[in-house]
């Protein structure tokens, strides 16, 4: 079966480790954890997701916000 992957949009979440994880855009099936991560620019990380139900690919781009130590 040939890879297919797709770049879905994802909205900004203030909190990264919040309950925002994707569903699958053809089953709606939840997904739990990406299959790979890279590091694409100082801040930005895309994620490769493979939806254990149907087998859809898709890739996220989530932007890092730095926030300043004190």
């Amino acid at each position: 079966m040939p890879a297919i992957a797709e770049v879905l949009p994802t909205a900004h979440n203030a909190d990264p480790r919040g309950c925002d994880l994707p569903t699958c855009p053809v089953c709606a099936d939840s997904m739990v954890a990406a299959e790979a991560s890279a590091y694409l620019t100082d801040n930005v990380i895309s994620y490769l997701w493979t939806c254990d139900t149907c087998g859809y690919g898709f890739v996220t781009k989530h932007a890092l916000t730095r926030f300043a130590c004190n």
